[in-house]
């Protein structure tokens, strides 16, 4: 088997391709070529014993995924994407990449089918902003994708595509909405959802983190741990009983900032909460107001997609993969 990441250089990207180096499989098939393609060159990942190919390319050129596309890989992973603060700020270059680049590495694949028959699995990391306010208590698949943010809109609209090159057989192809994924290891990026990493991830760290909205806010989050999961077991189930609908909310736990920060006070201590400052920030409020908060994940748990167990246990995973499974000393 021959599996593309397209995104590699990213958080997920990263862990999944160390996933797949570790294990050498997806499923019964075992994985004979790794392909990580990304802006920037991709971290090659330890232990894998196929043969391994790092490719820099900007997804958004057209043209620029045909040279991947070209080695017909029977699984593809499409993870490249700027996150969705970015994506608000900059509306161009938010079009251009979620959108135009989904597109291209989409035509890709059906172009290369023209030639002789070549029909990938194709696995879209989709998002929870696809869905806008106002929502029912919980978010079942079937509610109706408005979103509110530029990101949100990209994601919608590249699920449709996803859905219309599956439903004409070029494609196999499912996409999965990802929660808020936390704790993301490394420095704070541009996401507006940023902070809920930041307010367990820095202080972990002993440093200081700042929190931008209230309390009360709740949200819907997953693991990295757990994303890596959700993406390899999309790229082994059978599609069949997805029939036409391609895209499904994954399951999650749905959690206050409160109630995260009482899971680092049982897991971190007193002093860690310490480090937690409240610095209110409208532009961060305003677009977490708009955010999706519980979920009906009833069809993606029938289909095999476990969660995380509690929010304890993420920060506990935080600790055992970024900080060596080691409890953090605090000053």
């Amino acid at each position: 088997m021959h599996v593309a990441i397209f995104g590699a250089a990213g958080m997920i990207g990263r862990k999944l391709g160390q996933h797949l180096a570790r294990t050498g499989a997806l499923g019964a098939s075992g994985i004979a070529a790794l392909t990580l393609a990304d802006v920037v060159d991709a971290e090659k990942p330890a232990g894998f014993s196929g043969k391994l190919a790092v490719t820099s390319l900007d997804i958004a050129d057209p043209g620029a995924a045909e040279r991947v596309v070209a080695t017909r890989p029977d699984v593809i992973f499409h993870l490249a994407a700027i996150v969705s603060g970015e994506a608000e700020a900059d509306f161009e270059k938010g079009y251009r990449i979620n959108l135009d680049g989904t597109r291209h590495l989409l035509e890709a694949v059906r172009r290369q089918g023209l030639a002789a028959p070549y029909r990938p699995r194709f696995v879209f990391a989709s998002s929870i902003a696809v869905f806008g306010a106002p929502f029912p208590a919980k978010i079942g698949d079937e509610f109706f994708t408005t979103p509110l943010t530029s990101y949100g809109t990209q994601k919608a609209m590249s699920e449709l595509l996803l859905g219309d090159y599956s439903r004409r057989g070029f494609l196999d192809g499912i996409a999965i909405r990802l929660p808020t994924i936390c704790i993301r290891p490394g420095k704070p990026n541009k996401a507006a959802s940023g902070f809920f990493s930041n307010i367990l991830r820095e202080p972990l760290a002993g440093a200081d983190a700042v929190l931008p909205v209230s309390d009360e806010v709740r949200h819907w989050h997953a693991s990295p741990r757990a994303a890596v999961g959700f993406l390899a077991h999309a790229a082994t189930m059978d599609l069949a009983p997805l029939g036409a609908r391609r895209a499904l909310s994954m399951p999650g736990l749905s959690a206050t900032v409160a109630e995260q920060i009482a899971a680092l006070k049982r897991v971190a201590g007193d002093k860690a909460v310490r480090l937690i400052r409240r610095e209110p920030d409208a532009t961060i409020i305003r677009i977490v107001d708009g955010w999706p908060r519980d979920f009906d994940t009833r069809r993606a748990l029938a289909l095999g997609f476990k969660a995380d167990a509690s929010f304890d246990e993420i920060i506990r995973l935080h600790i055992e993969d970024e900080l060596g499974g080691k409890p953090p000393v605090l000053r």
